[in-house]
C-alpha cells in the first residue's frame, strides 16, 4: 500500500472522485501542511492557519501506479489556477500534491514537466514532501457518498468505467 495527499479544491470531491476507482483501498479528508495543531474546519476557513483541504488516498500501486494517480488528479483540477477551484476561492482551496519519498517527487516533478506544454498557463499546484496530515471532522469523511446530492465541484463522470470498480 502506497500513500500520497491531494489538495484539488473541496476535498468531498477529491474524495468521491478517486473513491470509486480501481486500486484505491481507502480515503481520509484532512487538513494539511499547516502551521497549528489539530486545526478544526472553522480555524482552516479564517485563512490564517496555512492548511489546506486535502485528501489522504491510500491505493495499490500494482493497480493504480502513481502516474495514473496523477492522470486522474489533473483530470479533476485546474493546475493553473491558485487558490481557487470551481466556486471555492481561499488558499484553504489551493491545489497540492504532497508526497513521503523521493522516489514519488522524482514521478511527481517528470509528469508535471511532461504535462505543462498541454496548459497556456503555468501549472501552480504546490508539490512538497507532507508536512503535517489531521484528519477532518467525522461529518466530513465520505461526505458525497452519505449525502448524496452534495455540492462538488468535481465532475465524478470523468472517471471511465473500465477504471472503476
Amino acid at each position: 500500500m502506497k500513500q500520497i495527499w491531494l489538495a484539488g479544491g473541496c476535498f468531498w470531491g477529491v474524495e468521491a472522485y478517486f473513491q470509486q476507482l480501481n486500486g484505491v483501498l481507502d480515503t481520509k479528508v484532512g487538513y494539511g501542511q499547516g502551521l497549528t495543531e489539530n486545526p478544526t474546519y472553522d480555524e482552516v476557513c479564517s485563512d490564517t492557519t496555512g492548511y489546506t483541504e486535502v485528501c489522504e488516498i491510500n491505493y495499490d500501486e500494482q493497480v493504480l501506479p502513481l502516474p495514473k494517480v496523477l492522470e486522474h488528479f489533473f483530470r479533476i483540477i485546474d493546475p493553473t489556477t491558485l487558490d481557487r477551484q470551481g466556486h471555492d476561492e481561499g488558499s484553504q482551496y489551493r491545489t497540492g500534491i504532497y508526497y513521503e519519498s523521493s522516489e514519488d517527487k522524482e514521478v511527481i516533478a517528470a509528469f508535471i514537466a511532461k504535462i505543462q506544454a498541454q496548459y497556456h498557463d503555468t501549472i501552480v499546484v504546490e508539490v512538497e514532501p507532507v508536512k503535517r496530515f489531521y484528519p477532518a471532522e467525522d461529518y466530513h469523511q465520505k461526505y458525497l457518498q452519505n449525502r448524496p446530492g452534495g455540492y462538488c465541484h468535481v465532475n465524478l463522470n470523468l472517471a471511465r468505467l473500465e477504471e472503476r470498480k
